[in-house]
């Protein structure tokens, strides 16, 4: 990616985690919701939000319709915000990625203890 792709994806990330904790009032959104990343088109014309959720299947997707559902309110406020040529589409995915290296380290953390007692020094 470019520096100013770069740059960009943070700005987004940034303004859009701030309007999520200060203007949007939606029910569905669960109250642990995070930001993980932005991947934003090289025309700068389309971005991927990518969104975090701590709960079960129904609390995040209630939250992925509910960020969906606001993508109007929030690009006319990042277009107030930020200066920008065209306010990019905004749509909103699920990562889970934060979920599955817990998984993971889980899964370590089981193998480590057994594989360390079956030692032997030397």
């Amino acid at each position: 990616m470019t520096r100013r792709v770069d740059r960009v994806n943070a700005l987004l990330r940034q303004e859009i985690s701030q309007l999520l904790v200060t203007e949007i009032k939606d029910p569905r959104l669960s109250s642990v919701l995070s930001i993980t990343h932005v991947d934003i088109s090289k025309d700068l014309r389309y971005a991927k939000v990518f969104v975090s959720v701590l709960g079960d299947k129904g609390a995040k997707a209630q939250s992925i319709q509910a960020l969906n559902s606001a993508t109007g309110f929030l690009r006319r406020e990042l277009s107030r915000r930020l200066s920008f040529r065209n306010t990019p589409e905004l749509r909103f995915v699920l990562d889970d990625s934060i979920e599955y290296g817990a998984r993971l380290l889980e899964i370590i953390e089981e193998i480590a203890p057994n594989s360390g007692n079956s030692e032997e020094p030397l």
